[in-house]
């Protein structure tokens, strides 16, 4: 593939921004705060909890896998990427702003407080596969670089906006005060978790200030055709590019491991502070700590993965980290509140935060385990990007949206029924480790077509 002139820096840094504005919704309302919260307090009980997320986050896993293909083709053949991300981000940040309304213990709000949930989440995901198609264009040979900024940049949003949210604004509901002693800021109370709650509205303001450089200064494409006409090519084209997908042996192998292990990738990090909130009795104070370190490691790892994958190539990259991930995820679930690696039982060795021999332990392999989410991410959009040419880009990554979410609702899902059906998380969120295994085994079919080139002097950011 003869590699295509980079875009200015302007919009580069401007592309990246979209990660740091977006993660703050999955790190301090799918992983760290609310959901936990939800689990904890507004369900009846934590396994309750544990079930309704799940399948909360598996129907917006299927809107997801119906509607990618399809916004994706249609903004391909009709152009204006931007309009498409615009009207999604309306109902992300409508979705996210509704979340305010899940009191404790307000069974009656359960379903609406899902429903925005799900919405925004599938608005989030949508909007993310128009942005990736965008990624290629603006990054020349220096794919990995920019794919792993845009993953770092994320999570240093997602740190930062979790830093806020429980130094300012999530108490605890016993001593009434913040992580650091502090009041709520704006006279929020720590009796009914206004804080938590609070976590919704916050990532959509956050969302729309950090979007803007954006649709400012990335280049869109022009209009080609009406909707309805976009509507129709689109779809036709679709329909094409999945029956001759089989045909492309490599790509079509790879698309499918992808699918797996990010399923399975996806599920993992989404249960991990309800896991931990249900099986430790984790205070606020600890989801807290557990979540500002844990986004700390995933940056690191983000931003190392990027020159690692632009010098080993992504497949070498996705090979050990999915494999480390099997492996100390494998270790996580062995633990509970006085058990470790299964057999070896523990009492709590003192007071005060993280108290137990499994919840120290737990902490740690947790942190590894965040190291490897950016990598994991980052190579996986790098590898397809630098398989495409430029006249198949959008196929590409429409279809990579599409198998990406086709089953993005099976783990969550698995989840929720195993752990209903067990009564018990652990037993529930350890068939995440299935998916991971069966992706890994099928990338090692896919062959090292996709020569890293190293040349990252083009991702300059200054």
């Amino acid at each position: 593939m003869a590699p295509e002139s980079p875009a200015t820096p302007r919009a580069r840094r401007a592309w990246v921004l979209f990660d740091f504005a977006q993660q703050p919704f999955h790190t301090i309302v799918t992983t760290f705060v609310f959901g936990p919260y939800f689990a904890s307090h507004v369900a009846a009980t934590s396994v309750e909890g544990q079930a309704l997320w799940g399948y909360a986050t598996a129907a917006a896993g299927a809107v997801v896998a119906i509607g990618a293909p399809i916004i994706g083709a249609v903004a391909d053949t009709g152009g204006r990427l931007k309009a498409w991300i615009a009207a999604l981000s309306l109902v992300f940040c409508l979705g996210s702003a509704s979340l305010w309304i899940a009191t404790p213990g307000g069974a009656a709000s359960i379903l609406l407080v899902l429903l925005a949930f799900a919405a925004a989440t599938a608005a989030a995901e949508l909007k993310t596969a128009l942005t990736n198609a965008m990624m290629p264009g603006l990054a020349g040979d220096a794919i990995g670089r920019l794919s792993g900024t845009g993953w770092g940049f994320g999570y240093v949003g997602g740190l930062i906006s979790l830093a806020i949210m429980l130094i300012f604004f999530v108490a605890d509901p016993v001593t009434g005060t913040t992580l650091v002693g502090l009041e709520p800021a704006f006279g929020l109370s720590a009796e009914a978790h206004e804080g938590d709650r609070l976590a919704g509205p916050f990532s959509a303001v956050w969302y729309l200030v950090f979007v803007l450089p954006l649709f400012l200064f990335v280049p869109d494409t022009p209009r080609r055709m009406a909707l309805t006409q976009a509507l129709k090519a689109g779809t036709g084209h679709l329909l094409s590019s999945l029956r001759a997908l089989p045909g492309r042996g490599p790509v079509f192998r790879f698309l499918i491991a992808r699918m797996l292990y990010q399923d399975g990738l996806n599920a993992l990090f989404a249960f991990g502070g309800i896991y931990a909130a249900g099986t430790f009795g984790w205070s606020t104070v600890e989801l807290g700590i557990f979540g500002i370190a844990i986004t700390l490691t995933a940056t690191i790892g983000a931003f190392a993965g990027g020159p690692a994958d632009d010098r080993f190539g992504p497949r070498r990259v996705l090979l050990m980290t999915l494999t480390l991930l099997l492996v100390f995820g494998a270790l996580i679930l062995s633990m509970d509140e006085t058990s470790v690696f299964w057999i070896v039982t523990t009492a709590p060795d003192g007071t005060g935060l993280f108290a137990t021999l499994p919840e120290k332990l737990y902490l740690g392999i947790a942190l590894v385990l965040g190291s490897l989410l950016g990598p994991i991410q980052a190579a996986s959009r790098s590898y397809l990007g630098r398989m495409a040419e430029p006249n198949e880009r959008g196929e590409l990554f429409g279809l990579y949206a599409f198998t990406g979410k086709v089953t993005a609702f099976a783990a969550p899902l698995m989840v929720g029924i195993v752990t209903g059906a067990t009564d018990s998380q652990r037993v529930g969120i350890s068939v995440v480790l299935v998916f991971i295994a069966a992706g890994l085994a099928l990338l090692l079919t896919v062959p090292a077509n996709v020569r890293a080139t190293g040349r990252s002097s083009i991702m300059r950011l200054d």
